[in-house]
């Protein structure tokens, strides 16, 4: 359960549909080029927010027929509908995922016991361990250390994925719960992360950087932060020039220019433009 996982990305046709094929070449992808530990299934990397309850159990299915038991699998559950997450919560821990993961619920400003209620009642009716997914830029909601500690009391709940700013609110779950696992998923502050004491990393861009987020992890764990920050500016000029426009479409490009056939992202997504697949395979050709 610890290390560097990938939010797994989905491949769509040009119609929007799920690329069986596709899908399982991001995977072998994943584990054969990026010697990824484990992949986080059913994130926002996946657009899973834009998919129906079906299709999700589509590719929990696909995810672990391809994988087995080769890296550690986690099911990213949490929906505004509670009901849906527990059905997937169910599936996915049938078919052997080894934990559950759950995004905080959204949109509406749910008080903080609704949210503990949302966690205890997944966690009651899948009788699977349980990762939090707080992403508050995304969800609106932050929670403070004490909040923290009420959900970490609930059985089964063994962690965080802690995707934040927030490094003071980090260091201070760190030391609380030194028990518990702490995913980073800021991928551009990976470093920093790291030696807050993190166990693993859940992030986008690893699918296509991988590698050197394991770099990063290993220098930053031995001690040696120069050469840790070196690898992580090559990482940030990455993530800069991904950021620019359309952050999943371009990793997608990347791996096409990589040879795996990744597809395209889901509308309401745009396509790219040449110019900036052109841009993309600079990209590649200098740092990929």
């Amino acid at each position: 359960m610890k290390g560097i996982f990938t939010a797994l990305m989905v491949a769509y046709d040009d119609s929007g549909k799920i690329d069986e094929k596709g899908l399982r070449e991001i995977i072998r992808y994943n584990i054969d080029h990026q010697k990824i530990d484990g992949l986080y299934v059913g994130g926002s990397t996946g657009e899973n927010f834009m998919l129906s309850t079906d299709e999700k159990k589509l590719i929990f299915d696909i995810v672990k027929d391809e994988v087995k038991d080769e890296v550690c699998l986690i099911a990213q559950v949490g929906s505004i509908n509670l009901k849906e997450a527990v059905e997937l919560g169910k599936y996915a821990t049938e078919l052997g995922y080894d934990a559950l993961s759950a995004v905080t619920p959204f949109y509406y400003k749910f008080e903080f016991q609704e949210v503990k209620d949302y966690y205890e009642t997944i966690v009651k009716e899948t009788n699977n361990q349980l990762i939090i997914y707080t992403i508050p830029m995304l969800t609106g909601v932050n929670m403070s250390l004490e909040q923290f500690e009420e959900l970490f009391k609930i059985d089964k709940i063994i962690g965080v994925k802690f995707t934040a700013a927030d490094f003071f609110l980090l260091e201070r779950i760190r030391n609380k719960f030194p028990e518990k696992i702490i995913y980073a998923g800021f991928d551009e502050l990976l470093l920093p992360a790291v030696s807050f004491g993190v166990d693993g990393v859940i992030g986008s861009t690893y699918n296509v950087n991988g590698l050197r987020a394991r770099e990063i992890f290993r220098l930053a764990t031995e001690g040696k932060l120069a050469e840790a920050r070196n690898v992580q500016h090559a990482t940030n000029d990455i993530i800069s020039i991904l950021l620019k426009d359309g952050l999943f479409q371009s990793l997608k490009e990347i791996l096409k220019i990589k040879g795996v056939s990744a597809g395209y992202c889901r509308k309401p997504m745009k396509r790219l433009s040449e110019n900036r697949i052109a841009e993309l395979r600079e990209l590649t050709k200098k740092y990929l």
